[in-house]
């Protein structure tokens, strides 16, 4: 059977939270049933299960054993889905011909081979389920799991709350959720507890490291339907953007900041590229909540910046001007209360909605629109007519913005950059689509164009940053000292790299689109 399940990170305060909320709701249909698991993995000494990506384990509970296999396991935003096959386990034993599904059975028979099977971990869990019923008569269950997930001597605590569908629609995980969870500071659970019980086994942990994500390529194929494509792209953006609002809450390094903001500018530009095919009210809604937080975001990162890539290197070139570490001291300052507003932001209530809302219109299909009766045939088309038009789009664009461009002034070079910018983005979605070397070319040159961008952008960036009224080091004459040797330096610089710009420019025009 398919299961698909909606699961969040506790901790011991979120779980009495939850708890006392159900029973607020009165959606259960009785009371919370609380038994003890004890759950068992096998596998081979080569984990040949785990390299098929099969789960095998015994479960006990109560006074029964029950063998479960579970294959084909996906995740998606915290959303976890997979087909099981339960069957009895008389006396707590594996009994590998009692699979119901006989292509499963026999491709882990033909795995295991000769070879042993053993425990790898296990997990002791506390459960208290409820049944939730919504008012479509959409069935879901609620469990609510503390214990520990253990492998050999090695024990690590653990807590998750799981959404189960059982009857109706996918979305009714997703209005759970809200109800469940309505204040903020929720983390989706992204690996199943036979995950976290393999890595405790093999890495002495039951969770990767916390680090800042960055995007990864989407291998779309030519075949594949546009509908499917957008879906894709679009859970990439999503999974960059969830992982690293977790590192930006959890730890303080920059660049968490940063890919965050890169997340939410790739997820803008994705919906761009795909509005063609799911252009409706809730993505309009949900782009203009991705700008949103982009701007929260960003605010930080700027600040990161103006540390890491702009007054640190003067300050080494000038190491005799006590200014710079005056102005430092205050960038850092702002910094600081910036992050603590970014993170009380991230766990807010609005980031939050954002969050879920994102993963159910990916999840659910949440472009379908019922009077558009053309769009079953968009979405169906092959994604290579979408990619080129989009491509084409961009491209006519970013020509447009250059026209002229030795006499551009600086509003309308920063135009460009964005425009640039968006250029990269649809590149990197629709890249996989051609040969490689063909795009490697072109993206080679616009990245080069981007850089020099990047030094404009930095040195606005750091004019609007230092010059306001409130700017950090406002009020120290040494500080405002350093801070005219840094804007006159950064302007200094980024005009005299303009004519190289140009020429980078007429290189990307003569190579030309990759994608005709």
């Amino acid at each position: 059977m398919s299961e698909i399940e909606l699961k969040f990170l506790l901790d011991e305060a979120g779980t009495r939270t939850l708890k006392a909320r159900l029973k607020t709701l009165e959606i259960a249909d009785d009371a919370p049933r609380t038994r003890q698991l004890r759950t068992v993995y096998f596998d081979t000494p080569d984990l040949d299960l785990r390299k098929a990506k099969i789960a095998l384990r015994l479960r006990r509970d109560g006074r029964r054993w029950i063998q479960t296999v579970k294959i084909r396991a996906r995740h998606h935003g915290g959303l976890s889905e997979s087909l099981e096959y339960d069957s009895p386990s008389p006396g707590g034993e594996l009994h590998l011909d009692a699979i119901p599904n006989e292509l499963v059975r026999d491709e882990i028979t033909a795995l295991v081979g000769d070879k042993s099977l053993a425990p790898v971990c296990e997990t002791a869990i506390r459960r208290s389920s409820s049944n939730l019923t919504l008012a479509d008569g959409s069935e879901v269950e609620l469990a609510i799991d503390s214990g520990e997930i253990k492998a050999g001597e090695l024990a690590e605590p653990f807590r998750e709350a799981e959404l189960e569908l059982i009857k109706g629609r996918l979305g009714a995980l997703f209005d759970l959720t809200h109800m469940l969870f309505p204040e903020g500071g929720l983390h989706f659970s992204t690996m199943s507890k036979a995950e976290r019980g393999y890595l405790l086994a093999a890495e002495g942990r039951i969770a990767d490291p916390i680090a800042p994500r960055n995007a990864c390529k989407v291998p779309l194929a030519r075949a594949q339907s546009a509908e499917t494509a957008a879906r894709d792209v679009l859970r990439e953006c999503f999974e960059q953007i969830a992982s690293n609002a977790a590192v930006v809450q959890l730890i303080d390094d920059h660049e968490g900041p940063h890919q965050l903001r890169v997340g939410l500018r790739r997820l803008r530009s994705a919906f761009s590229v795909f509005k063609p095919l799911i252009g409706n009210a809730e993505m309009l809604r949900l782009n203009d909540e991705a700008r949103w937080l982009g701007q929260v975001v960003g605010d930080l990162r700027d600040l990161d910046v103006a540390i890491e890539d702009i007054l640190d290197p003067a300050a080494a070139e000038r190491p005799d001007e006590p200014g710079f570490e005056v102005l430092r001291n205050a960038i850092v300052e702002r910094g600081g209360e910036t992050r603590l507003l970014v993170r009380e932001t991230l766990a807010g209530e609005r980031a939050q909605t954002f969050l879920i809302d994102m993963a159910r219109f990916i999840e659910t299909r949440g472009w379908l629109v019922a009077e558009d009766f053309s769009q079953t045939t968009r979405l169906a088309a092959a994604i290579p007519d979408l990619a080129v038009n989009a491509l084409d789009k961009r491209w006519k664009s970013v020509r447009k913005h250059a026209k002229d461009i030795e006499n551009l002034d600086i509003p309308a070079r920063h135009e460009l950059r964005k425009e640039l910018k968006k250029m990269r983005y649809a590149v990197e979605f629709m890249g996989p689509l051609w040969p490689a070397t063909d795009v490697k070319a072109f993206v080679k040159k616009l990245k080069a164009l981007q850089e020099v961008f990047g030094d404009l952008n930095d040195a606005a960036m750091v004019e609007t940053l230092l010059m306001a009224p409130n700017a950090p080091g406002a009020s120290d004459l040494t500080a405002q000292r350093a801070t005219g040797w840094l804007l006159g330096t950064r302007m200094t610089k980024a005009e005299a790299d303009w004519p190289h710009a140009q020429g980078l420019w007429a290189k990307l025009k003569e190579l030309g689109p990759f994608w005709t």
